[in-house]
């Protein structure tokens, strides 16, 4: 069937969805947990919303849609401290990180849910090897052309946020050597990577999209795993490149950092000042990708336009010191700082190869990011 119209919404508002961990306290493995725990979750008002993931031992969980930085993270923190008080009822922890350390893809259960179930039988052990877990950004849109226009733009950003979010060093007992090897999950499922480039909505759902309807590989949006994404039907862009961080406050700071960067594009486009996003802008995507994968705030990432070589931590803080005037409109300064801190301290990859070696263990490390989800800073 066509592609649904793509619904209005007011730009700039956003939402952000998490999926997390579920971990036994005995062993600080994942455990298949997500039905008991979204049993008890639904006897009392949630604010939100949370849903089984792909496997057992994941959640997601989904923020409403605001429009500043405050509420956003307030109603993060509510989110946060119910599940934390539903998962001590329980005896479980629960934590971020985009991947679990030391689980064995083998063991993973994959939920009831019709669609998971599906997948299963299409992708085979690929999606038990997608127990990996991810942020998710959204932001409004006024028109399916206004989200293209971002979804492209925003190309040369997509480092940032990969190495911002970075919090998957650990993969089957062992350091990787990547700062998010969850990212390698993703790239393994074969509609991954970029969208198409076009730059007006009526040909990308009347021209790709039906192309790609005839092929029968795809029914929906949902069959598209690209770093970002339209959602027609939320009338939204989607960023889906960040590993889930360590605290929501980290998850909020990158929502208002990335509504920043859009405000910031769509003022330039308007008012002429900014180049209009073309197809070589792609020709060092997947390389600066890879850069921001592998070595976090310490890659070197080349300018799409100019080819000039960047660490992308000063990328960041220039970055953020040029949109500062669009965080302050939209009441993210507080973010923005947030933003800066990481980018000069150190991503949540850093920290948790640091509890290995405090901890002594990868239990230890599992158990330091257990408690950084609750809000305890103690890690020793």
């Amino acid at each position: 069937m066509p592609l649904e119209a793509f619904a209005s919404s007011q730009a700039l508002t956003f939402g952000v969805e998490l999926e997390l961990q579920l971990v036994s306290l005995s062993d600080f493995d994942l455990t298949p947990a997500s039905t008991d725990l979204l049993h008890l979750l639904r006897r009392k008002p949630f604010p939100g919303n949370v849903t089984p993931e792909i496997t057992e031992s994941m959640i997601e969980i989904n923020s409403s849609v605001h429009t500043s930085y405050g509420p956003l993270l307030a109603e993060l923190l509510e989110i946060r401290d119910t599940l934390v008080a539903a998962s001590d009822v329980l005896n479980i922890g629960i934590a971020g990180g985009g991947t679990h350390p030391f689980q064995h893809w083998s063991e993973q259960r994959i939920s009831s849910k019709q669609r998971f179930q599906e997948l299963s039988s299409l992708y085979g052990y690929l999606a038990k090897q997608f127990t990996v877990f991810g942020q998710h950004v959204h932001i409004g849109c006024a028109s399916g052309d206004d989200a293209l226009y971002l979804l492209h733009a925003l190309s040369r950003y997509i480092p940032h946020f990969i190495a911002l979010s970075a919090s998957s060093p650990f993969v089957q007992g062992h350091d990787s050597g990547f700062d998010s090897a969850r990212l390698n999950s993703v790239f393994a499922f074969p509609m991954s990577g970029r969208a198409p480039f076009t730059l007006r909505w009526d040909d990308f759902a009347n021209v790709y999209f039906a192309k790609m309807e005839r092929t029968n590989i795809i029914r929906s949006m949902k069959d598209f795993y690209w770093d970002l994404r339209p959602k027609p039907e939320y009338g939204t862009i989607e960023l889906r490149v960040c590993d889930t961080p360590l605290s929501v406050e980290r998850a909020a700071a990158l929502a208002a950092y990335l509504q920043a960067i859009c405000r910031h594009l769509l003022a330039r486009r308007d008012t002429g000042a900014g180049e209009a996003p073309c197809e070589d802008d792609y020709l060092v995507y997947n390389y600066n990708r890879f850069q921001a994968s592998r070595f976090g705030l310490d890659g070197v990432i080349t300018h799409p336009r100019t080819y000039e070589a960047i660490a992308i931590r000063d990328d960041i803080l220039a970055t953020a010191n040029l949109v500062a005037p669009d965080a302050e409109a939209l009441g993210g300064m507080d973010a923005l700082a947030h933003i800066a801190a990481a980018a000069t301290d150190g991503n949540d990859a850093s920290f948790l190869r640091g509890q290995v070696e405090r901890q002594g263990s990868a239990e230890g490390m599992v158990n330091a990011a257990i408690r950084r989800f609750r809000g305890e800073r103690r890690t020793v």
